[in-house]
C-alpha cells in the first residue's frame, strides 16, 4: 500500500486474514466477535490508520433503507433496464439505491463496495460478468446480502435471478439449423472475457450445433462488424450473436458489403435492446425480460434483508424469441 493511497476495509481484512463481515462488525461494535479477534482487527485499524465512515459506524445497529447497484456500464441498454426494474421495486419498499458504476475492472469494483460498506448500505445488487475470483470472495464475505442480476455467479453461491443461457442458446441453435443449414455454416460469436455465461452459452450452442464454430468478439459495434469479413469469407451462413452491439456490427457490415440479409446470411442476437428493434432490417432475437429480472432481484435482496427465509435462490425466469427480418 503506497503512503497516498486511503486504507481501506479490504486492507484491514487482509492483514488480520479475516473476512470483511468481522471487520465490519468490530468497526460496529455489535459485540459479535471473538475478543482475541476483536483486539487483532483494532490493531490493524491503527497501524494502517484506517477510518471507518462516520456515518456507517452511527447507524450500526439500524437500518438505512440504501442498496447499492454495481454495474459494469453505464451506455449499456442491458443493464439500463435491469436497473428500472430494481429502481422500481425499490421505491415500493421504500430504499434509495446507490449506484457504482465498476467499468468490469477489479480495482474499481473493490472501490465501488469498500464505498457501500462504508456508507453502510442494507444490501447490494450485482450486475457484471468478468467477475475476478478475488471480487467473488469479496461479495461473499461482505456485510451485507448480495444478489447477482442477469450476472452468473460461476460458483453458484450467491443468490442470482437469470434466465436459462443453456436452454435458450441451444434453442436459437435449432431454429438456424431447421433453415436447411449444414452445421458448420452456423456460428456462435461470443465474448470469452464473460467468464461462465461465456461458458453457458457455449454449452447451449453446441448442444444444438455440435459441429458448429464459435468466433471470438469483444462486446462493440465495431468488433462485430471487423469479424464479419472473417464470417463470410469462412463460409457462415449465420450466427448467434452474445451481444447486441456486435450483432450490429455484423448486420452493417452485411449490408454495406451487398450481402443480403435474411437471405444469404442470418442473425440471432441476445438481449432484445432498443438497439436491435431499431436496425433495419429489425434483429431477431432471444428476449429476456430485463426489467422483471431487476425486479425480481430487487424483490429476493428485500427478503434477505429482511431475514425472510428464502425457498429457492437461484431464479430462472422465462425467455421467449422475437423472430424479425434477419431470420428466414
Amino acid at each position: 500500500m503506497t503512503d497516498n493511497k486511503q486504507p481501506t476495509i479490504y486492507d484491514v481484512s487482509e492483514r488480520v486474514g479475516v473476512s470483511l463481515a468481522t471487520v465490519s462488525r468490530v468497526v460496529n461494535n455489535n459485540g459479535k466477535v471473538k475478543s482475541e479477534t476483536r483486539q487483532k482487527v483494532l490493531k490493524a485499524i491503527k497501524e494502517l490508520n484506517y477510518r471507518p465512515n462516520a456515518m456507517a459506524k452511527g447507524l450500526a445497529s439500524s437500518k438505512t433503507t440504501m442498496i447499492g447497484m454495481v454495474m459494469p456500464d453505464l451506455t449499456d441498454l442491458y443493464y439500463a433496464e435491469l436497473a428500472q426494474g430494481i429502481d422500481a421495486v425499490a421505491k415500493i419498499y421504500k430504499y434509495s439505491v446507490t449506484l457504482a458504476v465498476s467499468d468490469e475492472n477489479p480495482e474499481a469494483e473493490k472501490a465501488a463496495l469498500n464505498t457501500l460498506i462504508d456508507k453502510h448500505v442494507d444490501g447490494m445488487i450485482y450486475m457484471g460478468n468478468k467477475t475476478s475470483g478475488e471480487m467473488l470472495k469479496l461479495l461473499e464475505d461482505s456485510p451485507f446480502p448480495v444478489v447477482f442480476a442477469g450476472s452468473v455467479d460461476p460458483q453458484g453461491k450467491l443468490p442470482s435471478v437469470n434466465i436459462n443461457y443453456v436452454k435458450a442458446f441451444s434453442q436459437a441453435g435449432e431454429m438456424l439449423k431447421k433453415s436447411d443449414l449444414d452445421e458448420s455454416e452456423v456460428a456462435l460469436v461470443d465474448n470469452p472475457g464473460e467468464g461462465s455465461l461465456s461458458s453457458l452459452r457455449q454449452q447451449g450452442f453446441l448442444n444444438a450445433v455440435s459441429g458448429g464454430k464459435i468466433y471470438e468478439s469483444d462486446d462493440d459495434y465495431q468488433a462485430g462488424y471487423n469479424l464479419a469479413q472473417h464470417l463470410y469469407e469462412d463460409g457462415i451462413k449465420a450466427v448467434i450473436v452474445g451481444e447486441d452491439e456486435p450483432a450490429l456490427g455484423i448486420l452493417n457490415y452485411m449490408q454495406d458489403n451487398g450481402i443480403k440479409v435474411p437471405d444469404q446470411f442470418q442473425i440471432i442476437s441476445s438481449n432484445d435492446t432498443k438497439l436491435v428493434k431499431m436496425a433495419r432490417p429489425a434483429i431477431s432475437s432471444v428476449t429476456q425480460p430485463k426489467f422483471d429480472i431487476g425486479a425480481v432481484a430487487m424483490r429476493l435482496l428485500t427478503k434477505l434483508m429482511s431475514g425472510q427465509e428464502i425457498d429457492d435462490s437461484k431464479v430462472v425466469l422465462p425467455h421467449e424469441f422475437v423472430m424479425r427480418d434477419t431470420t428466414k
